[in-house]
Order: C-alpha cells, then structure tokens, then sequence
C-alpha cells in the first residue's frame, strides 16, 4: 500500500514548512486528491492517523478535496470536469483532449500555531 510513504512524505513536507515559519503545532493539513491520482483517500486518511503521532502533525485534522478529471479538447477548445475515466470531450466527442486536473495529489493549505 503505497499511501503510507506518500503520508511520509507529506508528514515531511508539512514539518519542513513548519519549522521555516516557527511553528510548533500544525493543526490543520488540507490536500486535494486526484481521482486518478492512484491515491485512495480512505487509506490514505487512516495512514495519516496512523503516523501522525509523535510528529507536528499529532492532533492535526486532514482535509481531503477530492478534485475530478478536467479536460480541455483540443478540437473544440472545451474545458469539462469528467464524471469518470473516459477521455472524450463531451461537447465534440473528440478523444484529443488536455488532462488539466485529477492525477494530482497536492498540498493545498497549512495552519499551524
């Protein structure tokens, strides 16, 4: 289950922030999962609790925003959020379409004290 090094990770990520800005506590850690970022926020939440302890991060709440897949075609120019995997403009149905958001996973937002 790779979520728990991706939650290492981000556990890195947000005490390095943390200790540029003086902080002591990270209180809220918000992030936005893509839906076909491979990343299962259901595991990827119980990861976070499960290491959170003993870090900056030990009482912090875990916002996920899942973010859908946004195409824009290359045909017709179009900007749509898709519903599911299937890569076809719905205003053309061409299949030469741009992925501009939902493979992603990214840290959106810190609150520390």
């Amino acid at each position: 289950m790779h979520e728990y090094s991706i939650v290492q990770a981000l556990l890195d990520q947000c005490e390095s922030y943390a200790k540029v800005n003086d902080a002591e506590k990270i209180t809220r850690v918000e992030i936005k999962v893509g839906v076909m970022s491979g990343v299962e926020p259901h595991l990827l939440s119980t990861a976070f609790e499960t290491f959170r302890e003993h870090t900056l991060c030990d009482s912090a709440e875990l916002v996920v925003h899942i973010q859908p897949i946004v195409v824009t075609c290359r045909s017709c120019h179009a900007t749509n959020a898709l519903e599911r995997a299937h890569y076809c403009c719905p205003e053309c149905e061409s299949t030469d379409v741009r992925v501009d958001e939902g493979e992603d996973l990214l840290l959106m937002r810190l609150e520390m004290e």
